[in-house]
């Protein structure tokens, strides 16, 4: 099941969804290397945390999956929303910096084939930060929250993931070290949770953050991606079939 935009949206308008971002956002900070005037673009729903990281880039884009949909942003200002499919990006190659993939790689339609595209994009020094959900983890079990739908991962999951796609991992961060529960003494001491998760059962947060390098010493193999259905935007005109009218004798 794929977390729709709305959904999405409702969720981090919460306060459990408010309290989760700012978890993932002290995670992604204990790993986030600064690189001024980069080229930064998110993949998936990465809205909270580009109005956090993206404030030193020189552009920043936010490429929403097809399956989920796309919503305007940012507010003020012209739109640097696109909608794409996330094995096809509008991009040339080594035209990006970093990318930020926030409930995506769970989604994809085959993670590899994903990367391999992040891959192509990323500048030679370029860095992918990836927030996936844990498949040891508590939010993982629960579908009132994103982190419960799609394909959850281990650390060692990714790490091999991301070695396929010729990355290097090389920083980790866990996130969402508290039970994803709406009831108030859970929230209240969310943050007295989050720091005895991470001294006492990091191996179960929520969510596995990693950086990797884009590796340049290995070749990757050509082949040829097999055929895959097209996204249609639902506004686009179908047109109407017309009857063909017989010439006249």
């Amino acid at each position: 099941m794929n977390s729709d935009i709305v959904d999405l949206r409702s969720f981090y308008a919460t306060t459990l969804g408010r309290i989760a971002e700012r978890s993932i956002a002290m995670a992604l900070a204990s790993i986030w290397a600064r690189l001024p005037d980069e080229r930064l673009v998110g993949l998936g729903y990465t809205l909270p945390w580009l109005d956090r990281f993206g404030a030193d880039a020189e552009r920043v884009f936010a490429f929403m999956p097809a399956t989920q949909g796309a919503v305007v942003w940012p507010a003020n200002g012209p739109s640097a929303t696109a909608l794409v499919f996330d094995e096809e990006l509008p991009l040339v190659d080594s035209s990006v910096d970093r990318m930020l993939l926030v409930h995506s790689l769970e989604h994809a339609e085959n993670p590899r084939e994903t990367l391999k595209e992040i891959w192509r994009v990323l500048a030679p020094a370029g860095r992918v930060v990836i927030v996936a959900p844990n498949r040891r983890g508590i939010w993982a079990r629960f579908e009132h929250t994103p982190f419960g739908t799609g394909r959850p991962f281990s650390r060692a999951q990714l790490n091999a993931l991301l070695r396929e796609a010729n990355f290097t991992p090389s920083a980790w961060s866990e996130a969402l070290l508290f039970p994803p529960s709406k009831r108030r003494w859970v929230l209240r001491f969310h943050s007295l949770l989050e720091r005895t998760g991470r001294r006492c059962w990091p191996i179960f947060s929520g969510v596995i953050v990693v950086e990797a390098q884009k590796r340049l010493y290995q070749g990757l193999p050509v082949a040829k991606r097999a055929s895959r259905r097209v996204f249609v935007p639902v506004l686009t005109p179908q047109g109407a079939q017309t009857a063909r009218v017989p010439p006249a004798l």
